[in-house]
């Protein structure tokens, strides 16, 4: 067996069980593969072990892999400049870390040209660290206000990132806060928003945010191994 099939397993494994500890089943949760610094060989591998979903945190990864990869849902996580939405707009099926309104114009703007309808997740601060990007909470009501207007954005749920700690459980309250504000907005009416994902845990954290309500996880050292950074 080798070792990315294993390390699947036993995610999936782990997901089961959170899942079941918040009441729901394995087939709830999202599992996004993150892909950065891995090689296109390695991706689909993951690929034909059934990987539906692979996430990349730079623009530039996503150019020189996307030709070399199988069939595959592009998402895009990682902080997205707007003079580099053109890149990828007709690349990827989701964009996560929206945090702008002017990020947003300039998706509309890229997803009008394409005639297409770009899925996107705000993200949010959730911690308030100063090295985490993402809106504070009290700045969500005005931009999904704004995201109400647009015809190619549709916004469908929350994605925050967990400060880096020694054991994941000391960020449950964290995911306890958004999960409560992504079912505050989940009650409001909107035309143009669903909250259908909540986008939150990692490789390190992935089980305590799925117990808290996470639909969404985006795991990539715990299924491929350690990475090799230039």
């Amino acid at each position: 067996m080798s070792q990315i099939k294993e390390n699947l397993e036993n995610i999936k494994k782990k997901i089961e069980i959170s899942a079941k500890k918040s009441g729901r089943s394995a087939d709830e949760i999202n599992l996004v593969a993150v892909t950065k610094t891995y090689s296109p060989d390695i991706i689909n591998e993951a690929i034909d072990l059934g990987v539906t979903d692979i996430g990349e945190n730079k623009v530039q990864e996503v150019i020189e892999k996307y030709d070399s990869v199988k069939p595959v849902r592009w998402h895009l996580i990682g902080h997205l400049q707007t003079n580099k939405v053109k890149y990828i707009i007709d690349k990827v099926q989701m964009i996560h870390s929206v945090d702008s309104v002017k990020l947003l114009e300039e998706i509309e703007r890229q997803a009008k040209k394409h005639n297409i309808v770009m899925n996107v997740l705000i993200q949010v601060n959730i911690s308030g660290e100063e090295t985490k990007f993402g809106i504070a909470p009290d700045e969500i009501d005005s931009i999904l206000e704004y995201a109400e207007s647009l015809e190619y954005v549709k916004v469908c749920g929350l994605m925050t990132i967990m400060p880096k700690v020694d054991n994941a459980v000391s960020n449950r309250l964290h995911f306890v806060n958004i999960k409560q504000i992504y079912l505050d907005i989940s009650k409001k009416k909107y035309n143009n928003i669903s909250m259908r994902y909540l986008s939150m845990g990692m490789s390190g954290d992935f089980e305590v945010a799925i117990e808290e309500g996470s639909n969404m996880v985006r795991v990539g050292s715990a299924i491929f191994g350690q990475r090799n950074y230039i």
